[in-house]
């Protein structure tokens, strides 16, 4: 089922395209073509403009670093005004947008040919990709009855699938790095602040949501995120200047590095076997390359975090509701039972939470913060607790959305490592280093300290030469 572009990387692709090997257009041909053949299995590509890809090839494409490369962005806060968005929302479906966002500006400038979205869970919220108003599940390439994750569920199988070598995402509490580990692929949250959200936004649930890319391979990661990063005009805070770059940072190992290793969760609870001794492979993998690996176990009050996270996120579906019903509850037919029970949650609420949530994700990042400063370097974790979950686990027909959230069998118990960065706003990613006995993926997830992408993105640079995971993804298709 995987792609037969195999171990191909956006940079690799670009390559050929300077060289004259393909067309821009040949290259949209094969995309367009790997939908119709992949893409009815996974209904993971939606809403393609076909009309406008070619419009823009014909125009004249910009001379950046993935010139003539086919490209796809999250139906999800990503603002263009040539694609049409549902937003993972019957509510939503059909929106267009009077401008481009600074995001999107600053990806077309590197030279892509965007041709369509790839689906989201409704409001972005959850571990799985659900949503009805795409008539079904986004399934995982790698075993259709599996979840690729969320909420960039669909790019995760969109690249995973070789439809496209690389893909937009965005990242709220997990929702690039959960796809990445779902569908064995790179997956990297930059620091808070560090890509721009606006004009159409300030900040995405109170700065914890930022965007990203699910990618084959460190450097194609790398040379987007310099093509994107930096504040838009306006931008209500930024993050702390990057020395060289990212591309730069990966062209060297980093210096030598104390690494914490936890292969339990963050609060000592047992994770899956087969995930933790992928976590304990890749810390003899950093020992064998010089560093100290110890370990070690943030000291942060995470319960407090995710009541905050949760009581965030369920204000912000609230507000975003309210934008189109006003002050009227949601019906079934209008939004899934999670937003509307996220919906309700918020009207419970006092309406001086949201400050309070706020703050307290404030003294969470703070607590995060001592444990770096004279602790590890790196952090290194699961991304998730256990191997990809069957498709219909999390979909969102309950109502209870704190339950969906933090209950004994919910999202956070599934992925309790992925949205402490995002309260903290520190960079994290996923790397693809690990397989089940069943043959999924599993992703092992590393963390710096807030504005420490370089060191961090190095060191993921210097992992993926002495364990190449594409090798892994090409040999397993065959």
């Amino acid at each position: 089922m995987i792609g037969d572009l195999g171990a191909t990387d956006a940079t690799a692709l670009a390559a050929m395209v300077a060289a004259g090997e393909v067309t821009p257009s040949e290259l949209l041909d094969a995309a367009l073509a790997a939908v119709e053949a992949r893409n009815p299995a996974l209904n993971a590509v939606v809403l393609i403009q076909e009309g406008v890809a070619r419009k823009a090839i014909a125009e004249g494409l910009p001379p950046g670093p993935f010139r003539g490369v086919p490209f796809l962005i999250k139906d999800l806060g990503i603002e263009a005004k040539d694609f049409p968005s549902h937003n993972g929302s019957r509510l939503f479906a059909n929106t267009i947008y009077p401008g481009d966002s600074s995001i999107f500006q600053r990806i077309r400038a590197t030279g892509v040919v965007t041709f369509g979205r790839t689906t989201s869970p409704e409001g972005g919220i959850g571990a799985a990709t659900e949503a009805a108003v795409y008539g079904g599940p986004t399934r995982n390439p790698w075993n259709t009855d599996h979840t690729p994750g969320g909420s960039s569920g669909g790019a995760g199988a969109a690249v995973a699938a070789g439809i496209v070598a690389f893909a937009h995402g965005s990242d709220g509490g997990g929702s690039v790095r959960i796809p990445a580990s779902s569908c064995g692929l790179f997956g990297f949250k930059p620091t808070r602040a560090r890509l721009p959200d606006g004009p159409y936004a300030g900040e995405g649930w109170a700065g914890m949501a930022i965007d990203g890319f699910l990618t084959r391979s460190v450097r194609d990661t790398a040379v987007m995120l310099d093509a994107c990063e930096g504040p838009d005009l306006g931008a209500p805070y930024v993050a702390p200047p990057l020395d060289r770059g990212h591309a730069a940072a990966i062209s060297r190992p980093p210096r030598r590095l104390r690494i914490g290793i936890c292969d339990t969760t963050f609060t000592g609870e047992p994770i899956h076997p087969e995930v933790a001794e992928a976590v304990r492979s890749a810390g003899r993998l950093l020992e064998s390359l010089g560093h100290v690996v110890e370990p070690a176990r943030p000291r942060a009050d995470v319960a407090m975090m995710m009541r905050a996270w949760t009581d965030i996120v369920g204000i912000g579906t609230a507000l975003s509701i309210r934008s189109r019903l006003g002050e009227r509850a949601p019906r079934p037919d209008e939004v899934e039972g999670v937003g509307r029970g996220a919906w309700a949650h918020a009207q419970r609420l006092h309406p001086t939470r949201y400050l309070e949530a706020v703050g307290e994700i404030h003294a969470f990042g703070r607590q995060m913060a001592g444990f770096f400063d004279g602790g590890p370097d790196v952090l290194l974790s699961a991304t998730l607790a256990e191997p990809p979950a069957r498709v219909g686990r999390f979909n969102h027909d309950t109502e209870d959305y704190v339950a969906y959230r933090t209950g004994p069998n919910g999202i956070f118990a599934y992925s309790p490592f992925c949205a402490i960065f995002n309260a903290s706003g520190q960079p994290a990613a996923s790397l693809p280093l690990g397989w089940s006995s069943q043959g999924l993926p599993i992703g092992v997830h590393l963390a710096a300290a807030f504005g420490q992408d370089e060191l961090l993105i190095s060191l993921c640079a210097e992992i993926e030469r002495a364990a190449p995971w594409a090798g892994k993804r090409a040999a397993m298709a065959g």
